[in-house]
């Protein structure tokens, strides 16, 4: 059995995550989106609202389960039999930081392997910080983020939904 893991912060999740989740849920059997707690990270969004709103836009997808976890991406791949790390790229400056990150984990772990997507066109520029800079000044954030969203975004930044 393929087993991968799309690992994220997903701070919020976008159209670029979702896309990636969904093309990765065709290549293999069991697609994890593993949902880093980072605590180096001030995320605007708890890890229990991170893993519900990955949920609510994967329910269709059966072979996509939601777990969240701490510390080193490759121990949470061997606590889940996976072997297959999903990352997308947008641009040739990820691919030189996530190939580090690749071969870090590919020495500490030599069965696994990292697979890369590079992001659909329609995505190549978004991320979840964009996001949180176009929500934080009220900014129309429908075109990046699922319309059912929005209203739990605009409400992190105090801020009602045009």
């Amino acid at each position: 059995m393929k087993r991968a893991v799309y690992p994220g912060s997903f701070d919020p999740i976008t159209f670029g995550h979702l896309d990636i989740i969904e093309r990765s849920a065709k290549i293999v059997d069991e697609l994890i989106v593993g949902v880093l707690n980072n605590s180096a990270k001030n995320s605007l969004f708890s890890i229990d609202e991170r893993v519900k709103m990955i949920e609510s836009k994967t329910k269709h997808l059966p072979n996509v389960k939601v777990v969240s976890f701490n510390g080193l991406l490759v121990d949470f791949m061997e606590q889940n039999e996976a072997t297959i790390i999903i990352r997308g790229l947008r641009a040739v400056t990820d691919f030189e930081y996530e190939l580090q990150i690749a071969q870090g984990n590919h020495v500490q772990k030599p069965d696994i392997e990292t697979v890369f997507l590079t992001s659909s066109l329609q995505y190549s520029y978004l991320s979840s910080t964009i996001v949180k800079e176009f929500a934080s000044y009220g900014g129309d954030i429908s075109k990046f983020v699922p319309e059912d969203l929005i209203p739990q975004i605009y409400a992190k930044y105090n801020i009602k939904e045009n």
